[in-house]
């Protein structure tokens, strides 16, 4: 009986795999939320020398609809001098049947960077393919050598939404008897687990059967809920710079000398321009000085030369060219700085809207973006280099609050950029509108942002008149407009602040009620739709604090009276406060509404409460005022 059992079992294996990966195998709960289903993903690291590691790849997706496409696109990321062979890749339809094949030379062969123009040494191998029915499963194979040993790459279990992973193996084999560190995080919400084995030379890990993350309201980066495993070898080879990982302090000492120094040099050129600038006063202006000068002349564009692309271009280049990426203006930026014997340091960071940090007890080669920082007796100050909009010593939200990698010549530093305040974070409406008997409103208005608020706003700076009346007119859409024009937009570089003035009229605000006309107190406010979700499956994430204050006056028709104003109005809340008062002024009135967004990462459990604390504020935005005909 165990003998028919066993040949039963393996007949079942032996027509799942003939089949071909057939959808009807995919588990129900892994379909779930899903637009892609990974069936599996099998890599092989083998680390053979100091400088030479080699990669084997396979990887079968089931597409399930149109919007899984991007999940299961074939490509391969690779630099000048890597070996890429055995590239295979095999379409089959639902069933499991075979419906074509490709191999490497229907591969296009692109730089490996979205942002225009730009030189690069990365380049990507990507298979363009279109679908002629759904769902399909493409079966992915490749095999690349590569002499950088820096960079080995994390293993998560995938790393977007509404894709679900059925099984899923890293195996590492270390032939060099460097010691290779290792780092599990578990998934803070135990979203699933990494099951590991270890005998000295190879090391494997495997997930399995883990659903796919639903792309839900504040949801948090997946990278925030999933579990990942690290590596580092504690010797390594770049580009045939050799060094150490065995602490920050070491690498940052070989990053300093290997990478920074040979492109830390000045030219009579350069030492020409700074004492042209004629620099006086204290630090922080001659900083802001030599900051805005250098945004003057140059412009970003992305370049990936050098040394893995980790290598700034020399100084002398962007200030020929006027233009680099953010290695070179940052570079160039800081010999600018030590022209005129001001110290800095070059910084890296993980740039993205989810604040991502280093791990100050794992030390490895990462980040994707460089800023500066310059110390004063005042504090420091953080310089973003690839904007020529952004202001003196402001940092995004894409690099607030987290920690970066400050490299000094005798090794590297762990340290905090700022974090901005809700008050810091803030924007401010002052309008002054006009009730007509038709129901319509005209006014003015000023609006004024900062900290974070100022980062969107900056959008408007490269921005035709035109352009900008049509951005403003879709982001104030809770109005309809018949006029709407925006007027001496300012960018204030020295105190990272915007602003500009609004005309406009407005149709349809009021409506009649007999003799009276009812209106809102709150013009323009978030019109997002906030809706409960009793099956909340993970937590959700308030990116930013931020504060918003607007003062509105109102002038009502001289044939009207005040009848009826909504009574004052204080919410306090973990997820922030909310104030509103409305207060007669003669005949006319003022309206004072401030909200206070706390930002966090809250449990899921605590999700409906936020959404109540939304709803209640939108309802309140839309207290009526009631006026009377006299």
């Amino acid at each position: 009986m165990m003998k028919i059992l066993i040949v039963g079992a393996l007949s079942v294996v032996s027509l799942y795999y003939a089949q071909n990966y057939p959808v009807s195998a995919i588990p129900e709960n892994l379909k779930k939320n899903a637009n892609a289903v990974v069936r599996k993903d099998v890599t092989t690291v083998q680390i053979n020398k100091i400088d030479e590691i080699k990669y084997q790849s396979t990887t079968v997706t089931t597409v399930l609809n149109k919007d899984g496409d991007s999940k299961a696109v074939a490509y391969i990321p690779y630099e000048k001098g890597d070996a890429i062979s055995d590239v295979k890749v095999t379409v089959y339809d639902e069933g499991g049947k075979k419906l074509k094949s490709f191999s490497k030379s229907d591969f296009g062969d692109f730089a490996n960077n979205q942002q225009g123009t730009f030189y690069s040494d990365d380049r990507v191998l990507v298979l363009s393919y279109t679908p002629i029915q759904y769902p399909y499963t493409i079966e992915f194979s490749y095999q690349i050598t590569d002499e950088n040993t820096v960079f080995i790459p994390d293993f998560v279990p995938f790393s977007g939404t509404n894709i679900s992973l059925e099984e899923s193996q890293f195996k590492i084999i270390n032939k060099t008897g460097i010691e290779l560190r290792t780092k599990t995080y578990p998934s803070k919400y135990n979203y699933a687990s990494v099951t590991e084995s270890d005998n000295g030379v190879e090391k494997t890990y495997s997930y399995k059967n883990v659903p796919a993350i639903d792309d839900a309201f504040l949801l948090p980066e997946p990278v925030k809920i999933l579990p990942k495993v690290s590596f580092s070898l504690t010797k390594f080879n770049l580009e045939g710079k050799q060094g150490t990982i065995n602490s920050w302090k070491d690498f940052g000492s070989w990053y300093y000398n290997s990478i920074l120094q040979p492109v830390s040099v000045s030219t009579p050129a350069i030492k020409a321009e700074v004492a042209s600038l004629n620099l006086q006063g204290s630090t922080e202006e001659k900083v802001k000085k030599l900051f805005q000068y250098m945004q003057s002349k140059t412009r970003y564009i992305f370049v990936a030369l050098g040394i893995g692309g980790w290598q700034p271009m020399l100084p002398d280049e962007v200030q020929k060219k006027g233009y680099g990426d953010c290695k070179g203006l940052t570079n160039y930026m800081k010999t600018l700085l030590d022209e005129a014997g001001i110290p800095s340091y070059y910084c890296k960071v993980y740039s993205s809207s989810s604040q991502v940090s280093f791990d100050p007890d794992f030390p490895k080669m990462g980040g994707n973006h460089i800023i500066l920082m310059v110390p004063t007796e005042k504090g420091n100050i953080w310089l973003e280099n690839t904007s020529q909009q952004i202001a003196f010593n402001h940092l995004t939200y894409t690099t607030t609050d987290r920690n970066v990698l400050l490299v000094k010549k005798e090794g590297i530093e762990v340290i905090n950029t700022p974090v901005y305040t809700a008050e810091q974070n803030k924007e401010k409406q002052t309008l002054r509108i006009r009730l007509n008997d038709d129901n319509s409103i005209s006014g003015a208005g000023l609006f004024e942002y900062t900290g974070s608020q100022y980062d969107y706003s900056l959008g408007y700076s490269n921005l035709s008149p035109k352009e900008r009346n049509e951005a403003l007119k879709s982001q104030l859409d809770i109005l309809n407009f018949e006029k709407l024009e925006m007027k001496d937009f300012v960018n204030d570089r020295d105190h990272a602040v915007s602003k500009y003035n609004i005309d406009f009229k407005a149709n349809n605000y009021s409506k009649n009620a007999g003799n009276s006309m009812i209106f809102r107190a709150v013009p323009i406010f978030s019109n997002n739709i906030y809706k409960t979700d009793e099956n909340r499956e993970l937590p959700f994430e308030i990116g930013q604090a931020f504060e918003d204050e607007y003062q509105i006056s109102f002038e009502i028709p001289k044939n009207y009276k005040i009848e009826e104003i909504p009574d004052n109005v204080t919410i306090s809340s973990e997820f922030g406060s909310y104030k509103l008062s409305i207060v007669k002024d003669g005949e006319n009135l003022k309206v004072n509404r401030t909200v206070r967004v706390n930002k966090g990462i809250y449990p899921k459990e605590k999700y409906n409460d936020y959404v109540s604390f939304r709803k209640k504020i939108n309802g309140i935005d839309n207290s009526k005022i009631l006026i009377t005909k006299i």
